[in-house]
C-alpha cells in the first residue's frame, strides 16, 4: 500500500484524530524525533479534519452501529471523502455496509 502511494497509484488519507493517536505513543516515550517523523509522513497524506458535518455523521453512525466514538469518526471521515476503503486495526466495523473495511 505504501509503495503504491509513493508511486502515485494510491492516495492515502488520515484523520486528525488518527494523527493524535499515532503521535501519543512516541510522545509518551519521550521520542520527539520519532513523533516528528510520524507526523511528517502522515501529513503527506490527505488530512481530514473533524468538522461539524463529520461530527454529525459520526453521531449518526455511532447510533446506528453502536460504534465507539473514535471509530465512528474514522468511518464518517472515510465516507465524507468517498474513500474506497477504511484501513483499521479495529474489528467493530463488521456490521457496516457501503464501505470496504480492511483489517
Amino acid at each position: 500500500m505504501l509503495v503504491r502511494h509513493a508511486a502515485g497509484d494510491l492516495r492515502l488519507a488520515v484523520t486528525t484524530v488518527t494523527i493524535a493517536e499515532v503521535l501519543s505513543g512516541p510522545l509518551k516515550a519521550g521520542e520527539e524525533a520519532l513523533a516528528k517523523r510520524y507526523r511528517a509522513v502522515l501529513e503527506s497524506w490527505i488530512v481530514i479534519a473533524l468538522d461539524a458535518d463529520i461530527a454529525e455523521s459520526a453521531a449518526r453512525l455511532r447510533a446506528s452501529y453502536g460504534l465507539k466514538l473514535l471509530d465512528a469518526v474514522q468511518l464518517a471521515s472515510a465516507l465524507a471523502i468517498n474513500a474506497a476503503a477504511l484501513v483499521t486495526h479495529e474489528r467493530d466495523f463488521s456490521r457496516v455496509r457501503g464501505l470496504r473495511v480492511l483489517t
